[in-house]
């Protein structure tokens, strides 16, 4: 890639931060003026969600110089838009992976993965981030007796690795939730939730605590290699030089560097909140702080937040949403689940995209000397993408800890042009799967 140049889009487009609940109450964000001064560092990250955030803070850990730019301002992806579920774990169950990729390479990812929450809630404490955090453990949930086992089986792989698991049966599941739709589950104990775009700038402040610089407003346009350095022009005609290059833009990836944009599939999640629940009904509705989920295949997600607000995400349309129409799905839910509170009032509805791999394992990506790249976290981002930063700052600062995350080569989706039919079709067979199930 010697005195190649890369150009294209960075981490998005140069924009306002949506309108969401997490934009509405999270505390004010640090500042992250545009860059304006050329400037030399060791690292330079592209993308302020959590991976990059992350990195860069363990990096300044490791005494690194570090800079993270931005495109349009910290948490402006999905990590300022998601459902704010921190659950450790990955599609794959830990026996599955072990057959997957062999002990060897399995056992230290899910070790990584079974600490990411861990992670999570430590750097929250130690950096005194104010994002609501709660870690009342996740709930898997089925509706149907007969995936019941199975579950249950899953549970037990994470049981048999140290985990607090419950199997849970009808009447538990109900007396926690708060209906009768589902007939069992598990509870994951090591899960939580917190306010995700809080918790991004909570990232920056620590970030910039520890001496990295954060700049917002700032799209890398291009890089170019000169000599050992890398060399990358941004939207405000400053240049940076660094040695090492991480590019961490996940759902929201360009064509800064060749093919990585058809590495993944962007597919769009949708959130709803209701206003603040009231009265005796409500109370019995995820009393204990728990997060939900369904075990579709195109799953619902559901939790309470810290004012009462009950939130549910699950599958958007391809396009971005245009009004609330295209939210109707997720309200419907709602309704079935919830029948007792009658006629929900909805304060907020917004969605945001997710980086879907082929694999649907995470992607990590050596494609140049000095470039890592890190993408396809498929929906599990608060933690999976705060351990995946700590990992990779570990390998780029030359520490001797074993990488957990398998390192693979950047490799397009065949036809990846038609991802919109990709995503259609997958759509409609998931459901299918799922009604007949």
């Amino acid at each position: 890639m010697s005195a190649a140049m890369l150009t294209g889009g960075g981490a998005g487009v140069a924009a306002p931060l949506p309108p969401s609940l997490w934009a509405a109450t999270a505390p004010p964000a640090p500042a992250t003026p545009p860059l304006r001064e050329s400037l030399a560092t060791d690292v330079l990250v592209v993308g302020a969600g959590f991976t990059g955030l992350s990195t860069a803070l363990h990096l300044a850990g490791h005494g690194a110089r570090v800079c993270v730019l931005e495109a349009s301002e910290p948490g402006w992806g999905a990590s300022g838009r998601n459902g704010g579920q921190v659950n450790p774990t990955l599609k794959y169950d830990p026996d599955e992976l072990v057959r997957m990729l062999g002990a060897a390479r399995a056992e230290p990812l899910i070790d990584a993965v079974s600490r990411s929450a861990d992670l999570v809630f430590d750097l929250i404490a130690r950096h005194r981030i104010d994002c609501q955090p709660v870690r009342s453990g996740w709930l898997q949930l089925s509706y149907s007796s007969a995936a019941l086992p199975a579950m249950h089986a899953r549970a037990a792989q994470w049981a048999r690795r140290g985990v607090p698991v419950e199997m849970l049966e009808r009447a538990e599941v109900a007396r926690r939730v708060g209906t009768q739709a589902f007939a069992g589950g598990w509870l994951d104990g090591r899960a939580g939730a917190v306010q995700p775009l809080a918790y991004t700038r909570g990232l920056v402040r620590a970030a910039q605590e520890a001496g990295a610089a954060v700049h917002g407003g700032t799209q890398v346009t291009a890089l170019e290699r000169q000599g050992t350095q890398w060399v990358a022009t941004t939207s405000t005609g400053a240049q940076v030089s660094a040695a090492q290059v991480v590019i961490a833009t996940n759902g929201y990836t360009g064509a800064l560097w060749p093919s990585l944009a058809q590495t993944v599939l962007s597919a769009n999640s949708f959130i709803v909140a209701t206003r603040p629940l009231r009265g005796a009904e409500a109370q019995g509705i995820l009393a204990r702080g728990e997060t939900a989920s369904t075990s579709q295949r195109l799953l619902l997600y559901f939790r309470r937040d810290a004012q009462g607000r009950l939130l549910m995400g699950g599958r958007g349309f391809f396009a971005d949403p245009r009004g609330p129409q295209d939210f109707a799905h997720l309200e419907r839910s709602l309704a079935l689940l919830f029948p007792q509170l009658g006629p929900l009032e909805y304060a907020y509805r917004w969605g945001g995209r997710i980086a879907i791999t082929r694999d649907f394992m995470p992607h990590v990506h050596e494609p140049a000397p000095g470039v890592t790249v890190a993408l396809g976290c498929n929906g599990r981002g608060v933690a999976l993408c705060t351990s995946l930063g700590k990992h990779m700052a570990a390998r780029i600062a030359g520490k001797p800890d074993p990488f957990p995350y398998p390192v693979t080569p950047v490799t397009p989706i065949p036809l990846h042009g038609l991802q919109r039919f990709y995503i259609a079709a997958g759509v409609a067979w998931y459901s299918l799967l799922d009604k007949l199930g």
